[in-house]
């Protein structure tokens, strides 16, 4: 017990700083708060480096402390500090400040409990808990739209809950067992590991906003904060994948899984990019551009148990991800919601241009930049597993991703008037997240590119 508690001192370092903010909120202290979530943040970031390279389960093998969980650990404890300073930046002296850092916290608390599930029951702890938190989130601005939204959010999380709770009840009947390392035992039984695949694709997909349980994201993004929003789009979404990633790597290989995530993953990203094209709402558009986004993903998991590069794809992806996605968000806080704002703002504001075209280009997957190396790995875990033609798809989604992007680069670059290069507002805490975003955009690529030419 001692041995598994000692393992665990990143994940209980961040549950005693979100008890110490929260009892600072209590005491309307919200600047302590957030101070104490950076301080516990940090910590537990810097204590997760010695469990580099473990693999073992601790708790009879319910938790797991392997590549993809200590990895989840080192991208989303940082990724929730930025959205930390963030959220300050948008909702300093608001009325329940201190209490959207607890959240943001206890949300990223149940992303690394699903990252690391070894169990059917962390698996619903992890939802439960990543979930709850994320609606009072999305309806913290207490306006119409928020609202809704939240109440969508909700309505379509208890859904999609419940069906993965039945479903799992079908695993838990064919093996006798709620550990996920026993799911092999359901070779010689299709249909209940078919029906328990369903209901977790649809559990967890919803949670990373794949296709067809994405309906949510995109009203629950425009509705909530910006800041909330660049959180919800990588923390969350990272969270649920990685969890996936833990289930199928036990499934039996005869019952051909790969093909079904293969086929949420085409529906993702093409879907995601076409109905980007049609949005004027910078947050929507990169609503469904994260959409897409988690399709990318997906290119990884069909690769697990097949290529060594299968869980090292995801975990360069998704730190790649993390980088230019909230890099993106950080420039929309600074600029506005709408395309009309981004007008004229590159030619007034050279370094907030450069700095979004560099997100987008990564999103597009141009190199030398960290998306391109992640979509590069995610390609070659793709082939090894035989699913070229997936490949083949994803390459011409990240085509039409090009698009998608080029309408945000044209208008900043427009010429004309310049309606959103006005007024901008300094907004010092943006700008420092925007500048760390953009040094690991650049980071990532440029030091894979260096490690990949080493290799070849």
């Amino acid at each position: 017990m001692a041995s598994d508690l000692t393992l665990l001192i990143p994940e209980i370092i961040l549950l005693l700083s979100i008890v110490a903010a929260l009892v600072a909120e209590m005491l309307r202290l919200p600047r302590t708060a957030l101070l104490v979530m950076l301080a516990g943040l940090l910590v537990a970031t810097v204590l997760t480096l010695p469990l580099l390279g473990q693999d073992t389960g601790i708790f009879s093998g319910t938790y797991r402390i392997d590549t993809l969980s200590v990895w989840a650990k080192l991208i989303l404890l940082p990724a929730t500090a930025l959205a930390l300073i963030l959220a300050r930046a948008e909702l300093a002296d608001s009325d329940r400040e201190g209490t959207v850092y607890v959240l943001l916290s206890l949300v990223t608390l149940g992303s690394l409990v699903l990252a690391g599930a070894g169990d059917t029951m962390l698996l619903v702890l992890g939802v439960l808990m990543s979930g709850l938190g994320s609606f009072a989130l999305v309806a913290y601005p207490r306006n119409n739209i928020a609202t809704e939204a939240s109440m969508k959010f909700f309505v379509f999380a208890s859904v999609t809950g419940s069906v993965m709770v039945f479903g799992l009840s079908y695993w838990f009947g064919g093996t006798g067992s709620t550990l996920l390392s026993d799911l092999a035992s359901l070779e010689g039984k299709p249909l209940i590991a078919a029906v328990g695949l369903i209901a977790v694709i649809i559990g967890l997909g919803y949670k990373a906003s794949l296709v067809p349980f994405h309906f949510w994201a995109p009203d629950a993004y425009e509705g909530a904060p910006v800041s909330i929003a660049g959180y919800l789009s990588v923390v969350p979404k990272i969270g649920a994948i990685f969890a996936l990633a833990q289930v199928v790597r036990h499934l039996p290989v005869t019952m051909d899984w790969p093909l079904i995530i293969a086929v949420v993953s085409v529906l993702s990203m093409t879907y995601g990019y076409l109905a980007a094209l049609v949005q004027d709402n910078v947050v929507r558009l990169l609503a469904y551009s994260s959409i897409a986004q988690a399709g990318y993903f997906l290119l990884g998991m069909v690769a697990v148990g097949v290529s060594s590069l299968a869980f090292e794809s995801m975990v360069v992806f998704a730190a790649a991800y993390v980088a230019m996605n909230l890099g993106a968000f950080a420039v929309v806080m600074r600029v506005g919601r709408t395309l009309d704002a981004f007008s004229g703002i590159g030619r007034a504001n050279p370094v907030l241009g450069v700095a979004m075209v560099v997100f987008l280009l990564s999103l597009t997957g141009i190199p030398p930049l960290a998306g391109f190396v992640g979509k590069f790995l995610l390609f070659a875990a793709s082939i090894d597993a035989s699913f070229t033609w997936l490949v083949v798809v994803a390459i011409l989604n990240s085509v039409l991703s090009l698009a998608v992007y080029l309408r945000i680069v044209v208008s900043m670059y427009r010429q004309g008037d310049s309606v959103g290069a006005t007024g901008l507002t300094p907004m010092p805490l943006v700008t420092l997240v925007g500048a760390t975003a953009f040094a690991f955009t650049l980071g990532i690529g440029l030091a894979a590119q260096v490690l990949l030419n080493q290799l070849n």
